[in-house]
């Protein structure tokens, strides 16, 4: 027997649509709103592809709802009939003393996750499209690859209607109010109510959580399309991969040929200093992005510095500590939030999904939660 029958979910983007599914297959009554009809370009889920890896840096404890996320990634696509996840494997390059490589692989050795390192010269023998000077090194992990944003968004929200979860497109949440009963919604178009409310909102949710005093930072990034200037062949059997320079600077990251030769190979810096919110975002791409970019490539990929073919815009959403924000809410226990991805998070949907729905329905979750827990920033 659920421990609540019905419930609220505020968003439609990736972690929304899951969570929706998720817990609509629990038995729940699912009713979730989103400002647009997903997916779509306003918040953080598109752009063609996202990185999927597990030998993750970031933080070992990770790692353990990765190896749970692939097997449902796996089934969405058996039920779906759609390829979502594609393994091209994925290069992590960076100093010999740097962060990155040295800690990738030892999320890797911990759970025996396939993996080669690589020398300097055995880079540039495997894939001479990189700049790689003596000092850097390189781990290759066999399972990693991207997702297809838009094509699993879709199918998340198709699993959650076939489950009869119902879904408001373009009706904007205005506010919510909660008793210790229910949970009200209002929007523009009519009030709501369920007995209890998850909060998956991205980019919005500063908006909607004003008094959970934890600010979400939200930045502009911009993601580009280059043609190479060396052969394509190579880009196309490219691993996706992130690069770490002996400097301060961001990581560039990027990923393989995905589509015809004529749309180019997507290119990105990870993350910025550009606060924003989903309604102020500038979405024009300026010179000098162009050039940030651009002289980036000519120092790690040369081969990449061709015609800009095309450039978007995105949203990260990013907690304090970089970490994700999942479980109740630390002064009211009819909210549940899912927020904070911090641009790594794509890759995590349908665990957070799952993990969400078992602590709605069930007061508990048999995955790890502690390391996102939202009183962590409450003192």
């Amino acid at each position: 027997m659920s421990r609540i029958s019905d419930v609220i979910v505020l968003g439609l983007g990736a972690m929304g649509s899951a969570v929706a599914g998720a817990i609509a297959e629990q038995g729940c009554r699912v009713t979730a709103f989103d400002a647009f009809t997903p997916p779509h370009a306003h918040g953080s889920s598109h752009g063609h592809s996202r990185i999927y890896r597990q030998a993750y840096w970031e933080d070992s404890r990770y790692v353990g709802l990765l190896l749970c996320v692939r097997e449902l990634w796996e089934k969405l696509e058996r039920d779906s009939g759609q390829k979502l996840l594609h393994l091209t494997g994925g290069l992590s390059l960076g100093p010999s003393a740097g962060e990155l490589v040295r800690r990738s692989a030892e999320s890797a050795r911990q759970f025996d996750l396939p993996h080669e390192i690589f020398s300097a010269a055995e880079l540039l023998r495997r894939w001479p499209v990189f700049r790689i000077d003596d000092d850097t090194i390189g781990l290759l992990e066999q399972n990693a690859g991207y997702l297809d944003p838009e094509l699993c968004i879709r199918q998340q929200i198709l699993k959650a209607a076939r489950l009869g979860a119902e879904l408001h497109c373009d009706e904007a949440v205005l506010d919510f109010e909660t008793s210790p009963e229910s949970v009200t919604v209002r929007t523009a178009r009519a009030t709501y109510s369920a007995g209890h409310l998850v909060v998956a909102a991205g980019p919005w949710a500063n908006q909607l959580l004003a008094d959970l005093k934890v600010h979400l930072r939200v930045t502009r990034q911009v993601v580009f399309w280059f043609e190479p200037t060396a052969s394509i062949e190579a880009f196309r059997r490219l691993p996706v991969y992130l690069f770490e320079t002996a400097t301060d600077e961001r990581m560039l990251y990027g990923f393989p040929l995905t589509g015809s030769d004529v749309e180019g190979v997507k290119v990105a810096i990870h993350g910025s200093d550009e606060l924003c919110t989903p309604e102020t975002v500038d979405r024009e791409i300026r010179p000098s992005d162009e050039a940030l970019i651009r002289r980036r490539l000519a120092a790690s990929l040369p081969a990449l510095n061709g015609r800009l073919v095309h450039a978007e815009t995105c949203l990260y959403t990013m907690t304090p500590d970089e970490h994700f924000i999942l479980g109740a809410h630390p002064h009211d226990a009819a909210i549940t939030l899912a927020l904070g991805f911090s641009g790594h998070g794509f890759k995590f949907a349908p665990v957070v999904g799952e993990a969400i729905a078992e602590l709605v329905a069930h007061g508990r979750t048999r995955h790890d939660l502690a390391m996102f827990s939202p009183g962590r920033f409450l003192q």
